[in-house]
């Protein structure tokens, strides 16, 4: 493996460094946002088309429609599928609350199903047993940047004639037996928030799908419901992409398989030097997997102390995510209690998410790493 960076041991590892990112791709950066600037091109345009070709080419679909964020693609994608009141959409607790919020803002009432213990991704096993007669879409969540077994998740869908809205949100490039994360359902929504594998400058998210219909609901959607200038074929938002955010995407665009291959070389050097620790577990990646490592987690005990121990030795770490959707405030009126999904409550007591970026050193992985062995062995 190559180290992108001379190996000198580091003084301090932070948990992401999106200016180190910014530094290698400035010129082009610049090159791309000065024609934006000049022609005054703010919304919409030139700009935001070309991405949004190059991402559907980039995830294998037909189509891609950006807008504003991550929430509102999943919120878009929901809508155009007609999901409202009265309606219910299964997903997982272990996510970001923007994955379930999405299913709330329509009207639908959230389900929840319990996740793999050694990938943390939506168990399909428990899928059928949560399927009622009001379930209108599943919504799995690619966490972290790989997927769950999704052959199994759309084997279930296609049994009770129920749609799949893949959350993509971590796992740009990411495939599962050579499908790329978002080719799969009847659509996927991503976000381009700054910390993710392909990040903007600010917000931004997009809708990837391969039926045109569809793809055209979303884009009424986004735009205040019309096709054009002053026609409104239904209620809509104003939840479009923004042109300059359009064009640093496509720069970054050219870049990502890169960053994604470097990123599995630090997953792998991660796994390496922890592989004589049992009190340090890397979390698996199921067969046919190539995932992307948006975030590297590891489960541990005594997660508090081993982040200040990382902390003392200038390590910066994170926690994703420390309490499940079911037990937020935001969903206490689902009356769902402590022991509901055990495999959830566990890992939000363990996960601890370690530095990952593609312009990590090599002797900044192992440093994490040695640290955090020598840490959870004392």
């Amino acid at each position: 493996m190559q180290a992108s960076q001379p190996d000198a041991m580091p003084a301090a590892v932070p948990f992401l460094d999106l200016k180190a990112q910014y530094r290698s791709i400035k010129d082009e950066i610049a090159a791309a946002i000065q024609p934006v600037l000049e022609n005054c091109d703010f919304v919409g345009g030139a700009a935001v088309e070309k991405f949004e070709r190059n991402f559907a080419r980039f995830c294998q679909t037909a189509h891609a429609v950006g807008v504003s964020n991550g929430a509102d693609a999943l919120y878009l994608a929901l809508r155009a599928l007609d999901i409202g009141p009265g309606d219910e959409v299964i997903t997982v607790p272990n996510t970001f609350i923007a994955t379930a919020s999405a299913i709330t803002r329509t009207g639908a009432t959230v389900r929840f199903v319990d996740v793999d213990p050694a990938t943390l991704e939506m168990d399909a096993g428990r899928l059928e047993a949560a399927i009622t007669h009001r379930t209108r879409a599943l919504l799995p969540v690619h966490l972290y940047g790989q997927m769950p077994d999704m052959d199994a998740i759309l084997t279930i869908a296609a049994q009770h004639q129920i749609p799949v809205i893949e959350d993509a949100a971590q796992a740009h490039g990411a495939t599962f037996r050579g499908r790329v994360a978002g080719s799969m359902g009847v659509a996927a929504a991503t976000s381009f928030f700054p910390a993710k594998p392909l990040g903007c400058y600010g917000d931004g998210g997009a809708v990837v799908t391969n039926d045109a219909e569809l793809a055209n609901r979303v884009r009424r959607l986004r735009d205040q419901g019309r096709d054009t200038k002053y026609e409104h074929l239904m209620i809509g938002y104003n939840h479009r992409l923004d042109t300059l955010q359009a064009a640093v995407l496509e720069v970054k665009l050219r870049h990502l398989p890169r960053w994604n291959a470097r990123r599995r070389e630090i997953a792998a050097l991660y796994r390496q030097f922890m592989q004589d620790c049992p009190a340090v577990r890397p979390l698996a990646v199921a067969p046919g997997q190539e995932a992307v490592y948006h975030l590297f987690v590891v489960q541990v005990e005594q997660r508090e102390r081993l982040q200040e121990k990382l902390k003392q030795q200038g390590i910066a770490t994170g926690i994703h995510y420390p309490i499940p959707l079911h037990l937020q405030p935001a969903y206490a009126h689902l009356g769902l209690r402590r022991g509901a999904f055990p495999v959830s409550e566990a890992a939000a007591e363990r996960v601890l998410s370690l530095p990952m970026y593609a312009e990590m050193s090599n002797a900044m992985v192992e440093h994490v790493a040695v640290a955090l062995r020598t840490a959870a062995r004392a």
